[in-house]
């Protein structure tokens, strides 16, 4: 056989091998949007994001300007001073907070996508290398895994970005070269099985590399277990985006987070509550809309593997 029909015969056999990774992933997500719960989280997701993009654009609110005339105005109808260009009220130097709120959720979504799009690279590279070489490959890159988990993420966080200037850059950084192993083990515990199964010994009779074997034939299979905590570790990123915003060790004012919002809102809970609750309110609703399709999705995952 030809080195031409050696590699069609190792596509076609990784090919077909591959498309069990997919045809997962793709049954889960049509039971998860069955759900109504994955609906309702869906519609929410989706309308908090499209306001968080569109409003502060189209209002024309700069929401670092500061105007001590409009201060402290309450909610509408909420109060006498109360106005229809602030529905949520304004802040201790007249800011609005609808607008500040929606830009505080673009920066939550930002950081908390990318840290998880880095904990996928890092952590399941790590973990396919580890489950396909097996050997002194697994142990070595197993101890690294170990000595990550052994340090606490936050404890981890205060410590770069208390001695480093906070960037956005820098917190998605450490907040996913600190959250990866958790990834790195679940694709390490797939490969291993995968990897002993008769189609993987046939695309390496069939002269597949090794490399192709990874990225084709079981990159796929670790889809369906990774899904649900990719989308759960979303939340979780912005949890602790927030936290640390508020600790001062976040997106640096004047730029709007929930974190630096309601660090400023608590001196004023009293006479002013609605400068901490609005953006606590905006967490609320995207980390429950989050929430819904996670957990849909792991239900969804459990009830195909439970009856397969």
């Amino acid at each position: 056989m030809s080195a031409a029909e050696t590699d069609i015969v190792a596509d076609m056999a990784v090919g077909n091998a591959s498309q069990k990774g997919i045809s997962v992933s793709r049954r889960i997500w049509r039971v998860a949007f069955a759900s109504y719960e994955f609906r309702i989280g869906l519609v929410l997701f989706i309308v908090l994001v499209a306001a968080a993009l569109l409003y502060p654009m189209l209002s024309g609110v700069d929401p670092t300007k500061m105007n001590v005339g409009a201060r402290l105005r309450v909610p509408w109808l909420l109060g006498e001073n109360w106005s229809w260009a602030s529905p949520l009220g304004t802040d201790q130097i007249g800011r609005d907070m609808l607008v500040r709120s929606l830009v505080g959720l673009r920066y939550s979504l930002l950081i908390g996508f990318s840290t998880v799009v880095l904990m996928l690279a890092v952590g399941c590279t790590i973990g396919m290398l580890a489950g396909y070489y097996g050997g002194k490959i697994d142990l070595i890159l197993m101890r690294i895994t170990d000595a990550q988990l052994s340090i606490p993420m936050i404890i981890l966080a205060i410590t770069v970005l208390g001695v480093s200037r906070p960037t956005i850059p820098a917190i998605i950084l450490v907040l996913g070269l600190s959250s990866w192993p958790v990834y790195a083990r679940v694709t390490r515990s797939v490969i291993m099985t995968e990897r002993k199964q008769e189609y993987v010994r046939a695309a390496q009779v069939s002269g597949a590399s090794n490399l192709r074997i990874i990225a084709l034939l079981l990159a796929p299979l670790i889809l369906p277990p990774i899904i649900f905590i990719s989308v759960l570790d979303v939340a979780r990123m912005m949890i602790f985006e927030s936290i640390l915003g508020f600790l001062g060790l976040g997106v640096q004012p004047p730029t709007p987070t929930f974190g630096n919002i309601i660090a400023d809102g608590r001196k004023y809970l009293l006479n002013a509550w609605w400068i901490a609750t609005m953006p606590g309110l905006f967490l609320f609703l995207t980390l429950t809309s989050v929430n819904l399709m996670g957990a849909s999705l792991e239900r969804a995952r459990n009830r195909i593997y439970g009856g397969a």
